[in-house]
């Protein structure tokens, strides 16, 4: 695997000089100070090439390339198919001719309405004192009825979970109550900017009429219409999964399990349609696997978020994160999958075989906790992910009789 991490541009805590020191080679990143739907300016790109390239500090080359754009995000009009949709594909066409000429040739990116990722729980302290991220089901629908009050709201649920998210609410205390807001509104990594319940509601009102089958109309027309583009310069294409893989807040969800990956490749031929493997994403649906998708999928995937969730027993829906290698995904038979996928690149000859794999979301520690890292993406529980990962390769490699890369 090609050993990456994901940095959020110089105003990140995580120092480019600590990811290399990780034993990253591989960048994932973004120009996350361009407006999505924004054109990005060639010097733009290299500028940032030549920030990750070159170790500023030691004066030498710093070991690092910026392998993964994530993300090149998509505009809502071009999700809703409505106002400057078609501007907005032509500049999507323009970027990604950039990105390829400047040899930044893999994009993930996703199709999800309105928000990128949710959580309702961003600091669940555990028996070690560190902090992890989750999904309460009960705090999803109780915003989704008693403080969005989503027109409508009420027939999306049945009523025993009506019952259960109004018990829990009435539990909150209003400083609870404004955290719950505050962790679903507030701009997460990828997501929109800060929202508020008000505009949140304006927001997804846009997609009133739009329900699965159109919005995966608009997605595998998108792909269709951009991938010539996407062949010329050689980039790859690889949508990430829903997160939470379930409907939330009346938001279509159109991949989220095996079934949708068959079809968006069906209706999206092209081999630089790929997909971003999150196995904590797919693992949050109970009824996935996500190694076995990993597996089923393989020759499509060109990148890979590792994390690991458990689910809550009784309450489908709510999970937490939990160690890269222990929880419902099973990440021992993933890794071998991987291992077998890359073996497999390399001996069809391609020039490129590794897969980009970076930690995800990782615990937040005692040492951490005034960084000011985002939730998730802080820095030694990401270090610690990433050498439990690279671990497991080393150890599935020699089981194998693999060299050792």
């Amino acid at each position: 695997m090609l050993q990456s991490w994901r940095w959020f541009g110089p105003k990140d805590p995580v120092s480019l000089r600590d990811i290399r020191q990780a034993g990253v080679t591989d960048l994932v990143t973004s120009l996350y100070h361009l407006e999505c739907g924004a054109e990005w300016p060639e010097e733009e790109i290299a500028r940032r090439i030549r920030e990750i390239e070159w170790d500023a500090e030691g004066q030498r080359a710093s070991g690092l390339r910026w392998s993964v754009v994530e993300s090149l995000p998509i505009h809502e009009d071009i999700k809703t198919r409505s106002g400057d949709f078609r501007r907005y594909i032509e500049l999507y066409k323009e970027n990604v001719r950039r990105l390829g000429a400047q040899g930044v040739k893999t994009i993930c990116y996703n199709f999800i309405p309105v928000l990128d990722w949710a959580r309702t729980d961003l600091h669940i302290e555990q028996a070690d004192g560190s902090t992890i991220s989750g999904c309460n089901i009960d705090a999803f629908v109780a915003f989704d009825l008693f403080v969005l009050k989503r027109p409508g709201a009420e027939h999306d649920y049945a009523q025993w979970a009506i019952d259960s998210a109004r018990q829990f609410y009435d539990e909150l205390s209003p400083e609870a109550r404004q955290e719950l807001t505050d962790n679903i509104l507030l701009g997460l990594p990828g997501t929109v900017e800060d929202l508020n319940p008000a505009e949140f509601l304006r927001r997804l009102d846009r997609y009133r009429g739009i329900d699965a089958e159109a919005l995966r109309h608009n997605l595998y027309s998108f792909l269709n219409e951009i991938m010539p583009a996407c062949e010329a310069a050689g980039v790859k294409m690889c949508i990430h999964p829903d997160d939470p893989a379930y409907p939330v807040f009346g938001i279509p969800r159109i991949l989220s399990r095996e079934a949708d990956v068959e079809r968006l490749f069906a209706a999206v031929p092209s081999p630089n349609s790929g997909l971003t493997m999150c196995t904590g994403s797919f693992g949050s649906c109970i009824g996935n696997d996500p190694a076995a998708m990993l597996e089923r999928f393989a020759d499509r995937v060109y990148f890979i978020h590792f994390r690991n969730v458990t689910h809550v027993p009784g309450k489908e829906g709510s999970f937490y994160e939990s160690n890269h290698l222990f929880g419902s995904v099973d990440m021992p038979k993933a890794m071998r999958v991987l291992v077998q996928e890359e073996e497999r690149r390399k001996a069809a000859g391609m020039a490129v075989w590794g897969i980009p794999v970076r930690p995800d979301h990782g615990k937040l520690m005692d040492g951490d906790k005034n960084g000011g890292y985002y939730p998730g993406y802080s820095r030694t529980g990401r270090m610690i992910g990433l050498a439990e990962l690279r671990g497991l390769e080393v150890g599935i490699r020699y089981s194998m009789g693999l060299a050792i890369e």
